[in-house]
């Protein structure tokens, strides 16, 4: 019996304990390209939409890899709190964000509480791994144009010492 839990905006399932029923409808689904039906208990049947036929592999590769799963509204509106730590940042962190309009939020009302919309703050999360992404790739290129990765590990730290006196 699989557990499932209620946060207060969302259910948590986690994945079955015994594993070989979701193993069987992995292997089904791996060797079907293209939606299936469902059959209802009395038999009836409707096609799958391909969204909900995808959502399905998804959380079936993600049960098979024994991480819980939880499918939430994209539209789904987070606290300065709940968008912080799916950032994995402080909450004050995300307020100076807000404050300097990286992220668009909503006002409730005549109140100071701000809220986030879900598919924003993804937004904003893959724009900056990008960015890092960038900017890593041209440290990288830098620190290998001027020979950086044959300095040994003390002479670097030396030089790096120096550098931050300056």
């Amino acid at each position: 019996m699989n557990a499932a839990a209620r946060t207060k905006d969302a259910v948590v399932v986690d994945p079955p304990l015994d594993l070989s029923e979701l193993l069987n409808l992995a292997n089904f689904l791996e060797h079907h390209s293209a939606p299936a039906v469902l059959v209802g208990p009395d038999g009836e049947q409707i096609a799958l939409p391909l969204e909900a036929y995808e959502v399905l592999c998804q959380v079936v590769t993600a049960m098979q890899r024994g991480e819980s799963v939880s499918v939430e509204p994209i539209d789904r509106q987070l606290t300065t709190q709940q968008a912080a730590s799916l950032l994995g940042i402080s909450r004050s962190t995300l307020v100076r964000l807000l404050d300097e309009n990286e992220l668009p939020f909503d006002r409730l009302g005549e109140s100071r509480h701000r809220r986030l919309r879900l598919h924003d703050v993804l937004a904003y999360r893959d724009r900056t791994r990008v960015d890092r992404r960038v900017r890593l790739d041209e440290l990288t290129r830098q620190a290998d144009e001027d020979g950086l990765y044959d300095v040994d590990g003390e002479a670097y730290r030396h030089a790096l010492g120096e550098a931050r006196k300056s």
